[in-house]
C-alpha cells in the first residue's frame, strides 16, 4: 500500500460538530428522497415521469440512493459513499439539463453535492491531508 506524505489533522470539536450537522441534514434529505422512491409515493412517481423516467425504474433508483447513503453514513466507507453520491447527483444534474429545467433545479444537486463533501471534509481529517485548502 502507498502512503501519502501528508498527515491527517484531527478536527477541532467545533469543526467536527459542524461537519456532523451538515452531514446529518444531507443524510436526512437523501433518506427521505430514497424512501419516497421505494414507497412509490404518487408525487414522486409523477415528478419522475415528467423527467422522463419510467415508473418501473423508480424503486431501483431509490434503492441505489439508499445504498449509497448507507455507505456515506458508515464511517469506514464514508468517502466511498461520498464518491457514489456524487455520481448519483451528477445524474440528477444531467437529467435537469436534458429536460431544460430552470437554473435552480439544475444547480440544486450541485449545491447539495458541495454540502455532502463539506460535511465529510469537516469531519474527516484525512481529507484535509488529501485536499489541502490554504489560508
Amino acid at each position: 500500500m502507498m502512503q501519502s506524505g501528508a498527515q491527517a489533522v484531527p478536527a477541532s470539536k467545533g469543526r467536527l460538530w459542524t461537519g456532523r450537522i451538515i452531514s446529518a441534514l444531507v443524510v436526512l434529505f437523501l433518506l427521505f428522497d430514497g424512501v419516497t422512491k421505494v414507497m412509490r409515493v404518487r408525487a414522486v412517481l409523477d415528478a419522475s415521469a415528467q423527467l422522463g423516467y419510467p415508473v418501473s425504474t423508480i424503486v431501483g433508483i431509490g434503492i441505489t440512493l439508499l445504498v449509497c447513503t448507507a455507505f456515506y453514513v458508515i464511517p469506514q466507507t464514508s468517502v466511498l459513499g461520498a464518491i457514489l453520491l456524487t455520481a448519483y447527483l451528477g445524474g440528477a444534474v444531467a437529467t435537469q439539463v436534458r429536460v431544460g429545467n430552470p437554473m435552480f433545479e439544475t444547480l440544486f444537486p450541485i449545491i447539495f453535492g458541495a454540502l455532502l463533501w463539506a460535511g465529510i471534509f469537516l469531519r474527516e481529517g484525512r481529507l484535509g491531508a488529501l485536499i489541502p485548502l490554504r489560508k
